[in-house]
């Protein structure tokens, strides 16, 4: 044979070699961390029908039966408006989730850098620390006390 028919042979071997191991990785991460999430779209199915269910088992005297009716409406009625909309558009919520979690790590972004910032001072290697007699600016940074901020 000649190598030219050998060549199609081995990319199928490579190519299915390559699918088996893929397969095999997914079904470890699957048997480790559990099914992945979905997509936007199907989880925002999955907490709209938990809250449903949720609200709908909240059995207490301090709801009514016309209170639980009216909210179990409410809950149909969302629903009803919802699942259109996400029936239509599923990619953009995925847009919508994608675009939160950019917003969110600018923001970690900014605030770790503030926080530089407010903590740096008294052991400040480039010599730009404020004397005591300098005056203070309408730029002044914050205290350089070493006060952390938990923002999570």
């Amino acid at each position: 044979m000649s190598e030219a028919t050998d060549r199609p042979a081995d990319d199928d071997a490579w190519a299915q070699a390559c699918a088996e191991d893929l397969a095999a990785e997914k079904a470890r991460r699957r048997g480790e961390y559990g099914p992945p999430p979905g997509s936007a779209a199907e989880e925002l199915r999955k907490l709209m029908d938990a809250v449903a269910d949720k609200v709908s088992s909240l059995q207490s005297p301090l709801f009514g039966m016309a209170a639980q009716g009216a909210v179990q409406q409410v809950i149909r009625q969302a629903k009803s408006a919802v699942e259109p909309v996400i029936e239509r558009n599923p990619d953009v919520f995925d847009h919508i989730a994608a675009a939160g979690g950019e917003l969110l790590a600018a923001y970690r972004s900014a605030v770790e850098g503030q926080e530089r910032r407010w903590t740096q001072g008294a052991g400040d290697p480039a010599g730009t620390e404020k004397k005591a007699d300098e005056p203070t600016g309408p730029r002044d940074e914050g205290p350089a006390t070493g006060e952390q901020i938990d923002l999570d």
